[in-house]
């Protein structure tokens, strides 16, 4: 597991921590490569013992991330493009169903959409801050919808893309710059409580964020390599 890098000091659970670090690490591993994971060598880069990280192995498995190997440890399978296009066709199934539902509430749920769009503005030297704050305005409109289930699924979706995005969606500022404008227009629809714009807006949102993920592997925003989760 060559590159592996140390955890820093962090709080929490041995298993919790683990589970995020190793989600963290196989986030920005490129999506068309296929490795494997070993108990001892994630122990020793992790900074716990092999029993959280066996634990946490285990939900990675549940959550479809890893495969368990007998005898050869933890694989982790390369993305395919087809995966990615239905990741982001269901995506857009719930995110046109929900963004639809919630422009009704016109200005008053913009002002936090706005918020997170201009807390995400200030994010553009920080890919991995970038990426969780998208996260984070992809839910308030999904979860603002109402239905639990959907929002459950949405968020099965949205791990399964980690490793899609992190590494694409961010690999230059320009890309970055040009979410901050499609989100901007999202949020303008639902200002102006237009469900039908705010739906077109989301759909064009969507469609470039596919076509910035079927882009090869390239080189990553300056000092992504050197971040990890409470580092």
């Amino acid at each position: 597991m060559s590159g592996v890098r140390a955890a820093g000091p962090q709080r929490g659970s041995a298993q919790d921590l683990t589970y995020r670090w190793l989600k963290r690490h196989i986030a920005q591993m490129p999506r068309h490569d296929g490795t494997f994971l070993t108990e001892s060598e994630v122990a020793q880069a992790a900074g716990t013992s092999r029993t959280p990280v066996r634990e946490a192995l285990l939900r990675l498995e549940a959550e479809g991330f890893i495969r368990i190997v007998p005898k050869k440890g933890a694989y982790v399978p390369p993305i395919s493009d087809a995966e990615v296009r239905a990741v982001m066709q269901a995506r857009e199934m719930v995110e046109d169903w929900t963004i639809r539902r919630v422009a009704a509430q016109g200005a008053e749920f913009a002002v936090e959409l706005e918020r997170l769009v201009a807390e995400q503005a200030g994010l553009l030297a920080d890919p991995v801050a970038f990426i969780d704050c998208d996260r984070v305005f992809h839910r308030t409109i999904v979860r603002a919808a109402g239905n639990p289930v959907l929002a459950e699924f949405y968020e099965s979706l949205r791990d399964r893309q980690i490793r899609m995005g992190l590494r694409a969606v961010v690999r230059a500022e320009s890309r970055a710059r040009a979410v901050l404008d499609e989100h901007g227009a999202i949020v303008a629809a639902v200002r102006d409580g237009d469900a039908e714009r705010a739906g077109q807006a989301v759909a064009a949102h969507l469609s470039s964020t596919l076509a910035a993920l079927s882009v090869p592997d390239m080189a990553d925003w300056t000092g992504l390599a050197a971040r990890e989760e409470g580092s």
